[in-house]
């Protein structure tokens, strides 16, 4: 039953190369939103991630307010190759930007003392799931994507933009549009059986 799961996420690659198209609509593109930041975990059911979703033009003005906090911060040597990758990114169709609301974090450590230290890191965790979880989903629509984490030097440009809690986190952000040029390149894999240890008594389990 699993095999089609792990059929799908093994075939899953960052896509950089993207134009401003998408194999699927607007309206989809949301309701895949929806139904991973509703079905995806996080912990004690906290559901503390927030999507903000930007397609076309605001994809556009996101990476454009990404380039001039960028080069407002670096001699112009030093942003010249940022701007390049910059650019690749505002090429795509769209941007998901992934954040966490630490006014909910605030008040599961207060409901939960005996895990306040640990729940930040907790907050982490479901951000990097609702990720995958989407990126994966739109691997499947057609769609190429690239995760990026130009956060924090856009936050406070991003908030004011946008509207958006003071309180709410930003953690990364997925890129995606129609896939053009070469496919993504082969992964290479570190040997499994140097990632993974297996304690089972009575018992010896080959891991290949």
């Amino acid at each position: 039953m699993a095999e089609l799961f792990l059929k799908h996420i093994s075939t899953r690659r960052t896509c950089y190369s993207i134009e401003r198209k998408s194999p699927i609509s607007d309206a989809r593109i949301l309701e895949i939103a929806q139904l991973v930041i509703k079905h995806s975990p996080s912990s004690f059911n906290c559901q503390s991630t927030r999507f903000v979703v930007l397609l076309r033009d605001e994809h556009h003005k996101f990476w454009e307010i990404a380039k001039e906090c960028f080069k407002a911060t670096m001699s112009d040597d030093e942003y010249m190759p940022y701007e390049k990758k910059l650019t690749e990114r505002q090429a795509g169709y769209g941007t998901i930007l992934l954040f966490e609301d630490l006014d909910v974090i605030r008040d599961y450590q207060h409901r939960f003392p005996r895990f306040k230290w640990h729940l930040l890191d907790f907050s982490e965790h479901n951000n990097a799931i609702q990720a995958f979880n989407l990126w994966t989903a739109f691997h499947l629509e057609g769609l190429g994507c690239n995760l990026q984490h130009v956060n924090p030097i856009v936050d406070l440009r991003v908030a004011s933009e946008w509207d958006l809690s003071p309180h709410w986190s930003l953690k990364a952000q997925l890129v995606f549009g129609s896939p053009i040029g070469e496919p993504p390149h082969e992964k290479t894999f570190t040997p499994t059986e140097s990632r993974i240890v297996v304690y089972a008594s009575d018992s010896k389990i080959p891991i290949e």
